[in-house]
């Protein structure tokens, strides 16, 4: 059976800090529009900064809907499940904002994580509720390595091609709705 908590602490704590991957759900204000979940699984990149607030480091790839909803109306969901032997689900619902690479307190949140030439934000919650629940019916499933993809694509781009990728790519959602366009604008050469 389910149970709703005051905050993430002790064995929650522990819990969400050891998972390799966790998923992320936003969706836009009103009827229209899809709902968005995104896996996030690099190590390093979640943090709980107290029992009320967590933060994940935000990495360019192919789309930037957590952004856009997130922006819009600041929604936020992150689930943790146990894909090892003792089942359990933990979510954290809450409040979500965006601290871009070009905010002044980027610097501040980012350093809680390893330099990473993907990162392009750092996203910030404000958990306003925290439950769990019994996860009886996941698999137990074994985590071979991390995928080592992302962060060497990136790389490889070098730093103007990681802005003209974004560019390309998470300054609109799905949904049309304004996203990572935080990028300035190239100049005139």
């Amino acid at each position: 059976m389910g149970k709703t908590y005051d905050a993430i602490e002790g064995r929650l704590r522990a819990f969400v800090e050891r998972q390799p991957v966790f998923f992320v759900a936003t969706a836009p204000s009103g009827d229209a529009g899809h709902v968005n979940v995104s896996p996030k699984g690099l190590a390093d990149t979640f943090v709980v900064v107290d029992e009320h607030t967590v933060a994940y480091l935000d990495l360019t790839a192919s789309g930037a809907e957590t952004i856009a909803h997130v922006r819009q109306n600041g929604r936020i969901t992150l689930m943790f499940c146990s894909f090892e032997r003792t089942p359990n689900v933990v979510r954290l619902h809450g409040r979500g904002r965006v601290v871009s690479l070009y905010d002044d307190e980027y610097a501040a949140w980012a350093s809680r994580f390893p330099d990473n030439p993907a990162a392009r934000a750092v996203v910030v919650v404000d958990v306003e509720r925290v439950s769990d629940s019994c996860g009886y019916a996941l698999p137990i499933l074994a985590v071979q390595e991390e995928r080592d993809v992302l962060t060497p694509n990136m790389a490889r781009r070098g730093a103007e091609g990681v802005v003209a990728y974004r560019r390309r790519k998470n300054a609109v959602s799905i949904d049309g709705l304004p996203a990572f366009d935080d990028d300035p604008a190239p100049t005139a050469g």
